[in-house]
This record gives C-alpha cells, sequence and structure tokens, in this order.
C-alpha cells in the first residue's frame, strides 16, 4: 500500500534527517583516525548521541554494550564502533516499526489523529488520505478541530486535494457531535477509512483531554470496535518534550500507533529512540518534508543508518 518509492523515501531520509555533516557518526572516523578505541573516543561519541536527542538513559544503554565489546577486543576501530552502534539502534527500533495495516473488512476503519498545535497533524491527515486514496481506497475526513475556522479551511483543501470526502460542521459544534455524524455518513456512503481530526491541544490542559475522551467514547458507541487506530502525531523537533506528550496523551486516550514528523532538517532525531526505549508504541509513519512523497512507513533499519550516517559518509 506504500506510496512512496521506498529508495527514494529513504535516501531523502538520509538525506534530510541531519544537517551536512550533522550525523551521529560524521566525521569521527577522520577526526580519530584508525587508532584503537579509547575513553576519548567513546566520550565524543557520547556527546553526540546526547546532542542527537537520545536522551541520558537510552545513551548510557548504548555506550555500555559497545564498551563491553571494545573490552572484549570485539571493536578495534571507529568504523567497526558506528557499525556496531547502527546495529543496537537497529535492534532497539525493530520492536516498533509496525505498519499501520487497514483491515479491509472493517467499514469504516476508523482512524482519530491527536496531537498538540504545531506538530503536523492537519498535514499527516492530508498525506494520509493521499495515501489511501492512491492505494484506491474511499476515504472520508472529519474536521474535528472545530474551534478553529482555518483548521476546517486547511482540512477540506487537502479533501479536495486527494478526492476524499468531507464532513465538516460550523466553528464552535461539538467536537463529538462531529466525529459521531462522520462516522454515520461513512458507514451510510461505503467509505473505506474514516481520518476524524481533533483540536490540537496543550496535553496539560485537563479540559481539552477529556474531550478527546469524549470523543473516543461517542465513536465507540457508534461501534464498540472504533477508533481502530488512535494516531498521536509528535513534532521530532521537539526533543524531550515530544516524549513528555506521548506519555501523556497516551495516558488519556491510549494512543495506538505514532507518527513522527518534521525529522528533515534536525539533528534531534535522536528521540525517536527515546520514545521506543519508554512507550514502545507503534512508530507508524514519518514525516521528513512537506510534500505527500515526504511521508512513509517507519523502517528501523533505514532510519538507524540514518541517524549514524546521514547525508555524508563516515
Amino acid at each position: 500500500m506504500a506510496s512512496e518509492s521506498k529508495p527514494g523515501f529513504f535516501q531523502r531520509l538520509k538525506d534530510r534527517l541531519t544537517r551536512p555533516g550533522g550525523s551521529i557518526g560524521s566525521g569521527l572516523a577522520r577526526l580519530f583516525g584508525a587508532r584503537r578505541i579509547d575513553d576519548s573516543i567513546l566520550e565524543e561519541l557520547e556527546s553526540r548521541l546526547l546532542a542527537a536527542d537520545v536522551g541520558v538513559q537510552v545513551t548510557e544503554e548504548l555506550l555500555d554494550g559497545l564498551r563491553k565489546r571494545v573490552a572484549r577486543q570485539q571493536l578495534d576501530n571507529v568504523d567497526a564502533l558506528l557499525a556496531a552502534l547502527r546495529s543496537d539502534i537497529t535492534a532497539l527500533l525493530v520492536p516498533v516499526a509496525k505498519p499501520l495495516v487497514i483491515d479491509r473488512s472493517v467499514k469504516p476503519y476508523t482512524i482519530l489523529v491527536v496531537g498538540v498545535n504545531g506538530s503536523g497533524k492537519t498535514t499527516t491527515i492530508g498525506k494520509l488520505a493521499h495515501r489511501y486514496r492512491s492505494a484506491g481506497l474511499k476515504v472520508m475526513l472529519a474536521a474535528g478541530d472545530t474551534f478553529r475556522a482555518a483548521a476546517v479551511e486547511q482540512i477540506g483543501i487537502w479533501a479536495e486535494r486527494t478526492g476524499a470526502e468531507l464532513i465538516a460542521q460550523q466553528t464552535g459544534a461539538d467536537p463529538a457531535a462531529v466525529a459521531f455524524d462522520a462516522f454515520a455518513a461513512a458507514r451510510s456512503r461505503g467509505a473505506d477509512i474514516l481520518i476524524a481530526d481533533t483540536a490540537g491541544r496543550l496535553q496539560a490542559q485537563a479540559h481539552l483531554m477529556e474531550e478527546l475522551r469524549k470523543v473516543r467514547r461517542v465513536l465507540g458507541k457508534a461501534d464498540p470496535a472504533a477508533p481502530h487506530e488512535v494516531l498521536l502525531v509528535l513534532d521530532a523537533n521537539q526533543g524531550q518534550n515530544a516524549l513528555s506528550q506521548a506519555l501523556q496523551f497516551h495516558e488519556a486516550v491510549g494512543v495506538t500507533g505514532l507518527v513522527l514528523t518534521k525529522l528533515d532538517g534536525t539533528a534531534k532525531g535522536g528521540i525517536v529512540l527515546a520514545i521506543a526505549r519508554r512507550l514502545k508504541l507503534p512508530i507508524r509513519f514519518i514525516g521528513i518534508g512537506e510534500g505527500a512523497e515526504d511521508f512513509g512507513e517507519f523502517d528501523a533499519a533505514a532510519f538507524a543508518a540514518a541517524l549514524i550516517e546521514g547525508g555524508s559518509s563516515t
């Protein structure tokens, strides 16, 4: 079902995940030459992992494993060290690299999309609509962010652009009512997928988080299995704050999958490791730019390679 050309998408990931010369492994071999691994090399690697927002806990775990192999003389130069690190990061990410599988026997398969303002939520909805419309599925969008007229307009543009149907009400309407009506319309019109937007909110605003719970409850009344997926959209540039958001949204509404956006041009891609280690939630998609082609399924090995190598050689 993937709409992206995998080699093209993952090459763009390597090019965009970190700025030139900014990957974790960039220039490390040139900096230290072919000498044997010592404390100074490991300290430099630790600094780079922390700078990439991998987080203290995951950095310590990764370095502990590397030190043990160095002590056993299994790693004798920087290239071997980086290869081992790449392998360890891949192993950490493999359990959470789970693509979203649409159950075609369920109609409408309902995806509730949540996240804070500015995370890329509306753009993600548009890219999902493009992806599933390109696969020949009938898609309906629910404009559940009723607090901002601009939000309804934006999702309407994506609906028109992708050929998805749109269910919207006036500004200030009850978001749960919008979701319920959209589900009924999607079912009656034979839609394959319903993607429901929600108001971007700060996770600390309790009344808004309660509203999200209400939307979920109302969908559950329409179909006990709905929503079939609760996708949390996180801006990777938020670093450790993205981890905090994920924890609180998961507690509030039971997140079932993650979308990590804005990974292009940031040196903070390491937050993905911290989120994977802490939450163990499936990472469904990543975004590396504004275009529909800059959106693809999360791949552990490709991401590890991009994080270590970036767009340039190590």
